[in-house]
């Protein structure tokens, strides 16, 4: 592996785990304080597990990918005023 391609799947990975940290911390905000009554449905259902872990995977979908988009788009931008 190259050393530009090193640096940009790394980058593209930090920008990921950034998303998925963004992701866990939202997710574990509704289900602790209840948003919607969700974590009082999911706990009185049988198949409560299986809604935890598409309700985390599906938010670590979204903001790692729109993490990644935004580094993305950022790349060029200039810092002069």
């Amino acid at each position: 592996m190259k050393s530009f391609e090193k640096a940009a799947l790394l980058f593209l990975l930090r920008h990921l785990l950034a998303g998925i940290a963004g992701a866990v911390v939202l997710g574990s905000g509704i289900l602790w304080f209840d948003v919607a009554r969700l974590a009082t449905l999911i706990g009185n259902s049988e198949y409560g597990v299986v809604a935890v872990v598409m309700l985390y995977a599906s938010l670590m979908l979204t903001f790692g990918s729109l993490a990644m988009g935004i580094g993305i788009m950022t790349l060029n931008e200039d810092n002069r005023p």
